[in-house]
């Protein structure tokens, strides 16, 4: 076993390696982190809403029933020892009179962190909380139909606390637009089957994602450039700063955490923005190696989704047949929901694309941050004929070399029969 995954790493590493050999800067990405440096720790993003358009469905077709999956909302990160390092580093400079009024705000934001993070892994925070329950709020405005009267609607929840919490948010804003809805929750192992399978993959992700931040190492990384805006002193803090690249990389692990606390402070303006990119970048092109559609690794990644893709076809079914539930609702992962987004074919973030294409046509930013939900909204016309529509972070979306029946509205049993034989 262990000779089998020394060979995938170094299969992985040349591959990556060779199609990195010319990196370059995507533009794309370089406006929107410039735009808002938040944005660069990817899947820790908080989420954006971006106003709402809806093209109106066929004639005498209504919406009945929404297939939802969704993760978590903002949380806390793994570990507290970047913070509790960084702000040793700053604590001695403050003792030794050298920080810039800068570095004094830096010292106060990290400590704001660490107390937030108050030693608790993987958290829901309170942004997480409202994330939910805003997008939940907008879900059933947006469909009244599908809510309104007595209607059951069923809630399916990851065993992991920070998706417990994130479905109560979610559910409880649903009851408060309609109290009349009744409930059916759900979590248990059973579940997580479906809601967070990988099936042994990180052995293989951690691989993929190792040679594929290695493939960028030549892309500049200015990783003193932060110590003018932190001390007064700079040769001084450097007698008691062992590694400038692991203080930079507290910087960053402070950074990319700290609005998902609500502190607002941008700390990224502490960075270089060449060395914040190279680790936006490095970041970017492991989550989409590891989870998503890559040429490289997608076709061992993404048929994990197909029991997730199963639960919702089923489901869906057994609904239109019926009409008990409104709503079947998934509460889970980053990592499951991409893998999912990519089986689906979802355009925009389940793209099949090459190492050296993914950083300008896959921002993760956008595509995985806190929040991120796929909704999947059912119609039906007095004949009996089904349509859906695909929304992702609640914008429409096409599916990926499938022909519509009309704007962003697919056939049903079209999109079924797509997903038996789809060539992804």
């Amino acid at each position: 076993m262990r000779s089998r995954g020394l060979t995938l790493l170094c299969a992985l590493f040349i591959g990556f390696s060779a199609a990195f050999a010319q990196a370059h800067i995507s533009e794309d990405a370089v406006r929107a982190l410039k735009e808002d440096p938040t944005r660069a720790g990817n899947n820790t993003n908080s989420y954006e809403f971006k106003e709402i358009h809806d093209t109106k469905p066929p004639k005498g077709y209504k919406p009945f029933y929404i297939s939802h999956y969704g993760r978590h909302g903002s949380r806390s990160n793994w570990g507290g020892s970047s913070y509790e390092n960084l702000i040793a580093v700053l604590d001695t400079a403050q003792q030794l009179g050298i920080l810039t009024p800068g570095g004094d705000s830096l010292l106060v934001a990290a400590r704001k962190v660490l107390a937030s993070y108050d030693g608790m892994d993987g958290r829901l925070t309170q942004k997480g909380v409202r994330e939910h329950t805003a997008i939940a709020e907008r879900m059933y405005k947006r469909y009244p139909e599908v809510f309104k009267g007595n209607k059951q609607v069923r809630a399916f929840g990851s065993t992991v606390q920070r998706c417990l919490i994130s479905m109560n948010a979610f559910t409880t804003s649903l009851v408060r637009q309609n109290p009349k809805i009744f409930f059916y929750l759900d979590t248990g192992e059973k579940f997580m089957a479906y809601l967070d399978n990988e099936s042994g993959w990180q052995r293989k992700s951690s691989a993929a994602s190792r040679a594929a931040r290695e493939a960028l190492r030549d892309l500049p990384d200015d990783t003193l450039g932060a110590f003018p805006l932190i001390f007064t002193d700079v040769p001084r803090a450097r007698t008691f700063i062992k590694s400038a690249r692991s203080f930079t990389e507290n910087i960053w692990s402070t950074a990319i955490i700290a609005e998902d606390f609500d502190i607002e402070d941008n700390l990224f303006r502490f960075l270089p923005f060449d060395a914040l990119y190279k680790r936006w970048a490095q970041s970017n092109v492991s989550l989409y190696t590891g989870h998503c559609n890559s040429v490289e690794s997608g076709d061992d990644r993404v048929p994990m989704a197909q029991s997730c893709v199963e639960d919702i076809v089923a489901k869906a079914d057994e609904c239109i047949a019926t009409g008990k539930y409104a709503a079947d609702l998934r509460f889970g992962h980053d990592y499951p929901l991409m893998a999912l987004v990519s089986y689906l074919g979802i355009e925009g973030v389940g793209e099949r694309i090459p190492a050296d294409e993914i950083c300008d046509r896959w921002l993760g930013f956008w595509n995985i941050p806190m929040g991120s939900n796929l909704q999947i909204i059912f119609y039906r016309n007095k004949k009996g004929d089904v349509l859906v529509k695909f929304l992702y972070q609640e914008q429409e979306r096409l599916l990926r070399g499938l022909e519509p029946y009309q704007g962003p509205y697919y056939k049903w049993e079209t999109v079924k029969a797509n997903l038996e034989g789809y060539k992804r």
